[in-house]
């Protein structure tokens, strides 16, 4: 048994995400109501509590838009994203700019100014003379750097005690500031008391102590004259109150004794009058009463007649003696009902005989005709399919064989399923394979052509070879150009040579030499460019050259995707494809065979079940023929006298007879006891009348005395009117004589008050004034006893000469730093000058190097010389070219190598995927659940006739509870006459085919006048079909959710008139009313009709209800209110 207690609600659709607006929403037992516009979350409640008891999303939502759309959050984000990424490219920006900075400083430090020209000892003396320097220059500097950091710590010191003066100078200043105002403030306060009280020589400040004391002294005895002017006057004030009280009290005292007196007659006066009032009451009664006298004695005799007369014309002893008569009639008639019982008794003993004969006859006839419309229903059909009609045992051994022919064809069949499946299987690998391997193709020709742009891959490696070549060539002469130049220059400079070094001319003219010299140099400035650019363009080649010979692999698998792997796998798609077409030609045959089988089989299983019937017919009819026999046997030679219905005949009239002899026993009990009634209430009647007059007679007897009572009271009462006139007339004068006295007692009050306050408030003022004026001096006396004045002098000192050291260490800095400047400038010169000497010796270096190289050069020309050069250089060749192609063909059979490995590892892939893995196991387990399968659906097929029949039962049974308690609330709630109540009918869909276990119904609602009944869809009203919807839901939750009792209304007044609303919401009390023993009973109604709630609320199911609205952020609120508040809430 399940029920809601509470639910907390967070970040669902209009529901708020912040703790904050975290709702909580407390489920009342048996009703709950939510009230609430349109947009303010009400169904967002239930489709809340629909998801925490099923899991399930409101419908269209998806889990996306029923909870707190967390996109806004995202904005915060991407704006810090966009700013992460802009100082990401400003730090890539600032790390290439580092990069070329890095790089140019290395260019610019490769780079010298100029070449010393002094000899090697002279370069190194200076280099080592110029370490030397350095190294003084820096350990003067790091004395200076120690120096400067001694001074900033004793700077800081200073600062430190500076600001620690500084912020005590302020402490001191502000405490002196206030030291002066306390003066000129108690200066102030002196003159302002010295003006008040008239006193003289206080007119100017500042005043010394004596000056002070003096004052205080004056201000104290003022203060005493004037405590004892006021207490002068309070004691006069004082007298004149007594006096005027005593006077007051006097008025008072005569005006409570007169009033006390008055009090006292309009009592006694009151008295009087009720007296004489009663007593005038009693008179005025007595003067009817001679005339009530008259009417009584008409009335008492003629009661006496009325009774003389009842008691005539009684005849209850005749009455009487007429039921003794009856009542012995009555057991006569008695008597002979019980003697006609036994006779009847007797009779129908044998008459069970003859009826059960009767009944046994009418039974054979009925199986016979059973049997006959068996035969005549199955006779062609079971002729047609055996050729004959046969038995029960005939019939099930031909569906014994049909039913082995059936499974053996779904056997053949699920073989070729099986084996249909594996050619698709094959096929999609197939597929898969061939799309594979055409996406690598173009994979491989793509990236091919990304690096040849051609498809003529041999014949572009080849001549890229040969542009590798000379450029190889076109180096080695650029390389050698420099040297050449530089030589034939120097030989052309410094030996004064005249002829050309090359071809032995000799020079004219010196002309002619410069302008050989400057031919020699323009191109010796040229090579270094053009070497740098063949050096480029050659590494560029190389480089292309590589790719290319790493893509001879690839060249190679392109060949074979070409050539043999595509198209053989064409080839096998090609096969399997009309292998698939035939197996499929195949089960499209066996489905076929099974079509046409597995009717007759069925028609047969149906014919089956009328034979078995029919064969128990035939045996049942064989029972009823031996019973038959039977009961003729006793009926034999059975003679009886009167029948069943002439005995019945004399009962019922003998039962008549005693009937109408107990009505006239009755009926003359009731006119005995009528009269005998009659005559008790005429003898009541007489003795009322009687009493009634012996009252009034006595009464008359005490008039006289009646009246000579009320002329003294009326004397009495005219006397007392008198005395409070008088003492009335003497109460008046009192009264304002009293009002004066008492006005002049307030006034006199009120004088006293006043001066009492003025004097205090005086007072007051000034011992205010003179307790500032004390606080004043203490505070002054304590500033001067301190010593504050002294100590704020020395701290100012202190200051000042902290300034001054600090200025001094400041200036001393300032050197220091100056002359750190100064070193620092000459050692950056210095490492200038570091680098040019570094940059000298390392030329001297290299130029020794290359002379050695030079040497050896010379060396290894004059050795080739004695060489076969160009025999070398053919074999050198030879020998490039059997390494290219050597390399070449290492490089195809890594290409293989790893197509090769690819496929081995994608096959191994293939093999460890759970369709091929432990393929035989699973093989296995697959036959053992088919089988088991097999036997399972045998089973099943016998459980499902027998379930098929429970749930058919069921469903009627559920149907027609379910309609029971649609008509009840139908009848109960529907306030119009065109629809008597409505139900649900279900009709079974007849198309479905007997092979098919699904039973399908199609409901629809109808609704029904009198004993026509119509379709609800299309012919009601929106209202009406509003009210049968819920109606409907309430009967299913009335039969199907016992166990749990949640039912949730949304909008049930939808379209619905004031009258139906009405007594929908008396129904739903009622349902309440009936459902709210059961424990888990809870009702949940959403609605926004406050006159609905209402309506609801005057049962007693409902004290409170939930109002849900929007708070100024729009997120949902949920507030708990009463029903007594609707009348009084503002939209």
């Amino acid at each position: 048994m399940s029920r809601i207690e509470k639910m907390s609600i967070l970040g669902v659709r209009s529901f708020g995400i912040e703790d904050k607006d975290k709702q909580i929403i407390t489920f009342f037992s048996p009703l709950t109501i939510l009230v609430g516009p349109n947009g303010a979350g009400k169904t967002t409640i239930i489709e809340c509590l629909k998801y925490i008891c099923t899991g399930d999303f409101p419908p269209g939502t998806k889990g996306n838009t029923f909870v707190h759309d967390p996109k806004n959050r995202l904005k915060e984000i991407e704006q810090n994203l966009s700013k992460i990424m802009r100082l990401d490219n400003e730090i890539k920006a600032l790390d290439s700019r580092k990069k070329q900075m890095e790089k140019d400083n290395s260019e610019l430090e490769q780079k010298m100014e100029k070449v010393f020209q002094g000899t090697d000892e002279q370069l190194n003396d200076l280099y080592h003379n110029h370490q030397r320097t350095v190294r003084e220059k820096e350990r003067r500097l790091i004395d200076c750097q120690r120096e400067l950091e001694k001074l900033n710590k004793e700077s800081r010191l200073l600062n430190q005690e500076k600001s620690e003066l500084l912020v005590e100078q302020g402490r001191l200043q502000l405490q002196a500031d206030r030291h002066q105002e306390h003066i000129r403030a108690r200066d102030s306060l002196i003159q302002s008391l010295a003006t008040q009280l008239e006193l003289d020589g206080f007119e100017r400040g500042p005043f010394s102590e004596r000056h002070i004391k003096n004052f205080h002294k004056l201000v104290r005895e003022r203060q005493e004259k004037e405590t004892e002017i006021a207490n002068q006057m309070m004691n006069d004030f004082a007298e004149k109150e007594t006096m005027k009280q005593k006077q007051i009290d006097e008025i008072r005292d005569k005006k409570t004794g007169l009033g006390r007196i008055i009090e006292l007659k309009s009592e006694i006066l009151s008295k009087k009058q009720n007296e004489l009032r009663n007593v005038k009451y009693e008179l005025q009664q007595l003067e009817g009463s001679s005339d009530r006298i008259l009417e009584l004695d008409q009335e008492l005799s003629k009661a006496e007649r009325e009774l003389s007369k009842a008691e005539k014309n009684s005849n209850v002893e005749a009455l009487k003696t007429e039921v003794i008569s009856l009542q012995s009639e009555k057991a006569d008639l008695d008597r002979t009902l019980r003697k006609l019982d036994q006779e009847m008794e007797q009779i129908n003993h044998h008459t069970t005989t003859r009826t059960q004969m009767e009944m046994l006859t009418k039974d054979k006839s009925d199986k016979d005709e059973q049997i006959r419309k068996i035969k005549s229903r199955h006779s062609d059909e079971l002729t047609s399919l055996l050729g004959y009609f046969p038995n029960k045992k005939q019939l099930e051994d031909w569906l014994h064989s049909k039913s082995k022919e059936i499974n053996q064809t779904r056997d053949r069949l699920a073989k070729l399923n099986k084996e249909l499946a594996s050619a698709e299987q094959n096929k999609n690998h197939l597929n898969n394979e061939l799309k594979r391997k055409e996406e690598q193709l173009s994979s491989y020709e793509d990236k091919l052509f990304d690096v040849c742009g051609s498809q003529d891959f041999e014949s572009d490696l080849d001549r890229l070879k040969e542009e590798i070549e000379k450029s190889s060539k076109q180096r080695a002469m650029l390389a050698g150009a420099t040297a050449v130049y530089s030589q034939f220059i120097t030989q052309l400079t410094d030996e004064n040579q005249s002829c050309c070094p090359v071809c032995q001319r000799v020079f004219q003219t010196e002309a002619e030499l410069q302008e050989v010299i400057s031919d020699l140099q323009s191109k010796l400035r040229l090579a270094p460019d053009k070497l740098k650019s063949t050096e480029s363009e050659l590494k560029k080649k190389e480089k292309r050259r590589d790719e290319m010979l790493g893509l001879v692999p690839m060249r190679q698998s392109i060949i074979d995707l070409k050539e043999k792997e595509i198209p053989e796998l064409r080839n096998k798609l090609q096969n399997v494809n009309r292998d698939i077409q035939r197996l499929k030609n195949d089960i499209e045959e066996q489905e076929t065979l099974l079509g046409t089988i597995m009717p007759e089989e069925e028609s047969a299983k149906v014919c089956l079940t009328d034979v078995t019937i029919m064969e128990r017919f035939q045996m049942e009819l064989k029972d009823v023929e031996r019973k038959i026999a039977q009961q003729a046997a006793k009926l034999q030679g059975l003679d009886l006298g009167r029948t069943v219905q002439q005995v019945n005949q004399e009962k019922q009239e003998k039962q008549h007879k005693l009937d109408t002899v107990s009505s006239k026993i009755e009926l003359n009990r009731k006119l005995i006891q009528d009269q005998q009634e009659q005559i008790q209430h005429l003898k009541s009647t007489t003795n009322e009348l009687k009493s009634e007059k012996l009252q009034i007679s006595t009464n008359l007897q005490r008039r006289q005395q009646l009246e000579e009572q009320t002329v003294e009271l009326s004397t009495e009462v005219q006397s007392l009117f008198r005395e409070i006139k008088d003492a009335k007339e003497q109460l008046s004068p009192l009264e304002t004589t009293l009002e004066k006295f008492q006005q002049e007692k307030e006034e006199l009050i009120n004088k006293k008050n006043a001066s009492n306050k003025i004097a205090q408030d005086k007072t007051n003022d000034i011992k205010e004034k003179v307790k500032n004026i004390h606080g004043y001096m203490k505070d002054i006396e304590n500033y001067i006893q301190d010593g504050k004045d002294d100590y704020k002098k020395q701290k100012e000192n202190e200051l000042n000469k902290v300034i001054a050291q600090l200025s001094e260490c400041e200036k001393h800095k300032e050197n220091i730093n100056k002359e750190m400047g100064i070193m620092r400038q000459d050692i950056d010169t210095q490492k200038i000058q570091e680098r040019w000497l570094q940059d000298n010796l390392t030329l001297r270096k290299r130029n020794e190097e290359l002379k050695e190289v030079e040497e050896e050069r010379k060396q290894h020309l004059k050795e080739m010389g004695q060489m076969q050069v160009l025999q070398m250089k053919n074999e050198h060749q030879k020998l490039e070219e059997k390494i290219d192609n050597i390399k070449r063909n290492h490089s195809l059979a890594i290409g293989r190598q790893k197509g090769y490995e690819e496929e081995i590892i994608h096959f191994k892939r293939e093999l460890r995927e759970p369709q091929f893995r432990d393929a035989e196991e699973k093989y296995r387990e697959m036959m053992i659940v088919m089988r088991t399968t097999e036997l399972v659906n045998k089973d099943l097929d016998i459980y499902y006739k027998t379930l098929d029949q429970a749930i058919m039962k069921f469903h009627s049974m559920k149907m027609e509870e379910i309609n029971k308690i649609i008509r009840d609330l139908w009848r109960s709630t529907y306030r119009g006459q065109d629809i008597e109540y409505i139900e649900i009918r279900s009709d079974a869909d007849e198309n479905v085919s007997a092979s098919d276990k699904r039973r399908n119904y199609n409901y629809r609602v109808v609704m029904l006048k009198g004993d026509t009944a119509l379709d609800m869809r299309g012919r009601c009203s929106a209202g009406q079909k509003v009210l049968a919807s819920l109606i409907i839901r309430l009967a299913l939750a009335e039969t199907f959710c016992l166990n749990c009792g949640i039912l949730a209304l949304d909008e049930p007044t939808t379209n619905l008139d004031r009258e139906n609303i009405e007594s929908l919401a008396h129904a739903l009390v009622e349902i309440i009313k009936s459902r709210s023993q059961q424990r888990n009973f809870q009702l949940l109604v959403i609605t926004h009709d406050e006159d609905f709630v209402e309506l609801l609320g005057r049962s007693k199911y409902v004290e409170k209800f939930y109002r849900i609205k929007k708070n100024i952020d729009q997120c949902s609120e949920i507030v708990t209110c009463s029903v007594s508040s609707l009348g009084s809430y503002v939209h």
